[in-house]
């Protein structure tokens, strides 16, 4: 897959350029440079746009101390539909009206969201298939959790009295904010076969 994107980005500017030639030839060149031109100042004023937005949510977000209201993926998909208009070509012109556009950019967000959602599906079992063949005990898998544990359970197989299966409760109550302490003790193993 890295392949196909490295190979598609060396084609995109040959691209550019051959429609910008065959789009010359049908409208003129004057035409095609103010077309141009335009695309790229409608860019620069999305990203204008789509920036005050997005600092103006994020310094909100940092005040309140929650989450922007209509999340991160918008802004996101604003400013990277903002660049591609600004960038001089028709065809990341129209990938980028794509992203900008109120009625595109829901489908495209519905789709970006259902794509990571395999991915993470899909990285999760890898992880979990080489923990197994490691020896480790893998999470146990419900809703509710973000990765897959029973609501409220430690994805590290800890027991709801705050220590992990075979080690020492910590004595002295510590506050939420300072994490979690386990006491042990380290005792090294000595190599027989030194002898």
């Amino acid at each position: 897959m890295p392949l196909l994107t490295v190979l598609a980005l060396m084609a995109l500017p040959f691209v550019e350029v051959w429609l910008m030639i065959v789009v010359g030839g049908s409208i003129g060149v004057p035409w095609t440079l103010a077309a141009l031109v335009s695309l790229m100042i409608l860019g620069v004023a999305v990203l204008r746009r789509a920036g005050t937005k997005a600092f103006r949510d994020a310094d909100e977000a940092m005040r309140t101390g929650q989450q922007p209201r209509g999340g991160l993926l918008a802004p996101l998909m604003l400013m990277a539909g903002g660049v591609l208009l600004a960038i001089p070509g028709f065809l990341t012109a129209v990938l980028g009206l794509l992203l900008v556009l109120p009625f595109t950019r829901p489908l495209l967000s519905w789709v970006f969201v259902r794509w990571a959602e395999r991915r993470m599906r899909r990285m999760q079992d890898r992880m979990e298939e080489r923990m197994a063949d490691q020896g480790m005990r893998v999470p146990s898998q419900g809703p509710g959790s973000p990765f897959g544990g029973r609501p409220g359970a430690d994805p590290f197989g800890a027991r709801p009295g705050g220590t992990a299966q075979g080690q020492e409760q910590s004595e002295e109550p510590r506050s939420p904010q300072e994490g979690r302490v386990i006491k042990g003790r380290f005792e090294p193993v000595e190599d027989e076969d030194k002898n």
